[in-house]
């Protein structure tokens, strides 16, 4: 099937920057839209960016002009560059990906298994 790998977060002062990065393996016809959602404790799961597969690019106000989302489609990776990073910005991320199995198939999405982003005052 279709797997996500995350890696990257970790703990950060504020003001600081931190890359996460989610790597898809398995089998599949080709990767559509991926992103990033994350979820705060004792809050409900966020969009925070997302790409299509030709590049376009779509942010939550809330991280808009300070992260950057880009993807390697030859790597099959899709990167968040986070940069003045503030407390309210700590959570679980998760990637996700869409993919189909065929050409004009339906979309399946996928989900990494999150990784902590945590921001120091």
């Amino acid at each position: 099937q279709v797997q996500l790998v995350e890696s990257g977060g970790g703990l950060v002062q504020a003001g600081g920057s931190l890359r996460v990065s989610c790597t898809v393996s398995g089998t599949f016809f080709s990767i559509l839209a991926m992103g990033w959602y994350r979820q705060a404790p004792g809050k409900q799961r966020e969009l925070v960016a997302t790409i299509t597969s030709p590049g376009r690019t779509n942010y939550a106000d809330s991280v808009k002009g300070r992260s950057t989302i880009s993807r390697d489609n030859a790597k099959n990776t899709v990167y968040l560059q986070m940069d003045s990073l503030k407390p309210e910005d700590t959570a679980v991320y998760y990637c996700y990906c869409n993919v189909n199995f065929r050409l004009d198939g339906s979309i399946n999405r996928y989900w990494g298994q999150g990784t902590q982003v945590t921001v120091s005052s």
